[in-house]
């Protein structure tokens, strides 16, 4: 459980600033209404049983609870769920909140699963691939992810440079902390998720008919929020792994 407990240490450290950041909880309202779009065509029509793996602070559970969802949120994390509830109370959502491993759903009957980069942070995707799958027997899969790290070279080169203008314009930064270099070794993805990596490992999982969409509404509408020499730098490129 060693890998685990610091995982868990090093998230609930990150809860009391994780909201800062402008990837985590976007303000701008165009920048909302494309994430709202895109979450509403991937999940089936509510109300359907929602799990959102990896929750923290609740960006996918909020926005599925907004569109007439049941949402169950699941993260290793008592202090960003309990971040997601204080969210969830002031817009008068109800979202049933667990703590636990990712790789442990808490129950068998959801229709979708959910997460939004959290596999890369998990000791063994493949396994909690293959455990949603059982916990959602005739649901779907959605992952909300995000070319970054070494997988691209062009992408680790814009990346690099958005980082140095955002401390330029004191933007907060997006964590605490890094992970150490040990524990980012000991994760399978914990230098990059590639969209092809992802779609196999769901695939080997026992999830059928991946379907690979680019966010390019999200990503237009983050760009048109940046300041003008950042927007030339641009964003990650966003993307789903959609499945059933």
């Amino acid at each position: 459980m060693g890998t685990i407990d610091d995982i868990r240490r090093y998230w609930d450290e990150d809860a009391a600033t994780y909201d800062d950041a402008r990837q985590h909880r976007p303000t701008e309202p165009a920048v909302m209404a494309a994430w709202t779009a895109a979450v509403e065509a991937a999940l089936p029509p509510p109300p359907t049983a929602v799990l959102d793996c990896g929750a923290g602070t609740g960006f996918l559970s909020l926005i599925a609870a907004r569109l007439g969802h049941q949402v169950t949120a699941l993260d290793v994390s008592p202090e960003m769920l309990g971040r997601l509830r204080a969210r969830a109370a002031a817009e008068g959502l109800h979202v049933h909140t667990v703590v636990g491993l990712a790789a442990e759903p808490p129950g068998r009957d959801f229709g979708a699963i959910i997460e939004r980069h959290l596999l890369w942070t998990l000791p063994d995707p493949a396994g909690a691939l293959s455990s949603w799958r059982e916990a959602a027997p005739a649901g779907r899969l959605v992952l909300v992810e995000s070319i970054w790290g070494a997988v691209d070279p062009i992408e680790a080169l814009r990346s690099a440079a958005g980082r140095i203008l955002g401390r330029l314009h004191r933007m907060p930064p997006e964590h605490h902390a890094e992970y150490s270099d040990e524990l980012r070794r000991s994760l399978p993805l914990g230098h990059g998720t590639h969209p092809g990596t992802l779609v196999s490992l769901a695939v080997d999982a026992g999830w059928r008919t991946p379907r690979l969409h680019r966010l390019r509404d999200v990503e237009w509408a983050e760009r048109m929020a940046l300041p003008l020499a950042e927007r030339l730098v641009g964003t990650a490129p966003r993307f789903l792994v959609v499945a059933d």
